[in-house]
């Protein structure tokens, strides 16, 4: 009989642990669907004290592509960040003292003028990109937004006056200086690998799911066309919106 009962009570517990594991796919699912769904044009709601962002211009939502595991702090903002907007690279906004790169104390000379600073989305003219002193997988280029936020995408353009542009590239993050450089990973655990340009002018935009919380954010050329060439943009995530379609 006592064998009878501890049986039946592992049967139950099995039955509670597998209820539980149902209702947290369950969970899941939903906030999937809440990220996924209504993905409409928007127009943000900049006077709300609560909104993220005061700056009107948005770019509108991209279907999503599939999620990868993450922190549960990243997981709990998804259905928060479903819309984005430019950080400010190309309007200016994003000062050059925010910009950093590489081996940047040897930018001498002919590249003086390729600085970091010049990594900026539509840039034209002389000097219109960050170009790296060295081609190799140690060079990247970062970005100091100030404050712990959220960054929900990256857009990136070649060199405007020359066929070099990257072709690859891998993320790191932190929240402070003095924490270590955490890689975005993808599905498998493994450092995602977003894949870049193929022209000087064309832009791409990878979207990150889920987004990244930090204040300092790390591009890092794994590959390139000609040499390391870059001019960018970072999206951070908008979760106050007005739908208007």
């Amino acid at each position: 009989p006592l064998d009878h009962l501890c049986i039946n009570y592992f049967l139950c517990v099995l039955q509670e642990e597998e209820v539980v594991q149902d209702e947290e796919l369950q969970e899941e699912d939903q906030e999937v669907e809440t990220w996924t769904k209504n993905m409409k044009a928007c127009t943000c709601d900049c006077e709300s004290a609560d909104s993220p962002t005061r700056t009107p211009a948005i770019l509108p939502p991209v279907a999503p592509t599939s999620l990868p595991p993450a922190q549960s702090y990243l997981l709990k903002c998804m259905p928060e960040c479903p819309y984005h907007r430019p950080l400010g690279f190309e309007s200016g906004s994003v000062t050059s003292e925010q910009i950093s790169c590489s081996n940047q104390d040897q930018y001498t000379g002919w590249y003086s003028s390729w600085v970091p600073n010049k990594a900026r989305l539509n840039n034209q003219g002389f000097g219109c990109a960050w170009l790296s002193k060295f081609n190799d997988q140690f060079q990247w280029i970062q970005i100091d937004l100030k404050e712990v936020a959220v960054v929900s995408g990256i857009l990136t353009q070649g060199r405007c006056d020359a066929d070099e542009w990257i072709t690859k590239y891998s993320i790191k993050y932190r929240t402070v200086e003095s924490l270590n450089w955490i890689y975005y990973k993808d599905q498998t655990g493994n450092n995602r690998v977003f894949y870049g340009n193929s022209d000087r002018s064309s832009t791409v935009q990878n979207l990150l799911r889920p987004p990244i919380v930090a204040r300092y954010i790390r591009l890092l050329p794994l590959g390139w066309h000609t040499r390391i060439a870059m001019r960018l943009e970072l999206l951070m995530c908008m979760n106050k919106c007005i739908s208007i379609g």
